[in-house]
């Protein structure tokens, strides 16, 4: 959100597509504006559309993981290092709670962001082709809490169920994280 024109194509490339579990299923060749790819990545998870966002701004992953990190750094995230911008467990990929409520804590300052990640979902095209892709939200709070504003559901193996949570009332505003979240 932070870094640039919103309304810019991000031409998708074969190194950004087919990233599993999630994901919003663009071909190669297809331009998704990066607004629409940030939605994506934030309400539904879709991996391919974080992989669209770090190679699109960051010229390249690596450069774009640097970024990540450097800004982390920067808010005080001094328990996490990405090495991805998916949040899988791959090589040292990690964080901590506390970590996480910093992010949160910082993101929510921006209004864009805050607009995003109280949304059920998100329908968009791509540029070019004209297909149509749905982001749904995992977060189901969103729907059977009337305070919920947001803000990130997320899985792995190591760390599992993940939820950043937020409500607001009567002027209160609650952030949770909560990690390795098993709900029955």
């Amino acid at each position: 959100i932070e870094q640039g024109n919103l309304d810019r194509p991000i031409t998708i490339t074969s190194e950004m597509i087919g990233v599993e579990p999630t994901k919003a299923g663009y071909k190669e060749g297809e331009m998704i504006r990066l607004e629409d790819l940030i939605k994506a990545a934030m309400i539904k998870s879709d991996n391919d559309a974080a992989m669209a966002i770090a190679i699109g701004v960051g010229g390249n992953l690596e450069t774009f993981i640097q970024m990540m990190n450097l800004k982390a750094q920067q808010m005080g995230m001094s328990n996490t290092l990405f090495t991805n911008p998916c949040g899988f467990d791959i090589g040292n990929h990690h964080s901590t709670p506390i970590d996480l409520l910093k992010l949160a804590e910082y993101a929510i300052q921006n209004p864009l962001f805050n607009e995003i990640t109280k949304q059920n979902q998100h329908i968009y095209h791509s540029l070019n082709t004209n297909r149509k892709f749905v982001a749904k939200t995992h977060n189901y709070l969103l729907n059977r809490y009337e305070y919920a504003v947001g803000v990130k559901t997320g899985y792995t193996s190591k760390a599992g169920p993940c939820l950043i949570a937020r409500a607001k009332k009567d002027g209160n505003d609650c952030l949770i994280v909560m990690l390795n979240s098993k709900v029955n």
